[in-house]
């Protein structure tokens, strides 16, 4: 959506297990291109607003389609706020929504 490429060289390869190959690339990348963009600009936005409010907590970690952070108790609801909101406007395009869910805990697993 946002102009990435990926040039698939085996696409009109004679060989039917490399052509198929390339062609499971074709459909799934821009899919997965998609989502890493979204997750990129939702990372860059939070980023910014943090900055721009003085919040003192951190991201710590991105896995996929989930960020981390490591947050300062009386900041919670607004960092889950900043979030939320960064990563359900990231792409303002998609012509679906993007639905966001916050967890909280000590620890990851807590969090889910």
């Amino acid at each position: 959506m946002l102009g990435r490429r990926r040039y698939l060289r085996d696409i009109n390869s004679r060989n039917a297990v490399i052509r198929s190959h390339a062609e499971r690339n074709a459909m799934n990348t821009p899919i997965q291109g998609t989502a890493a963009d979204l997750i990129k600009l939702a990372m860059i936005k939070t980023h910014r607003a943090f900055q721009s409010q003085n919040i003192q907590s951190k991201m710590v970690l991105q896995v996929h389609d989930e960020l981390v952070f490591d947050v300062v108790k009386e900041e919670l609801q607004q960092v889950k706020a900043i979030v939320i909101e960064a990563m359900e406007t990231a792409l303002p395009t998609l012509k679906v929504p993007i639905l966001v869910e916050a967890g909280v805990g000590e620890n990851w697993l807590e969090a889910h």
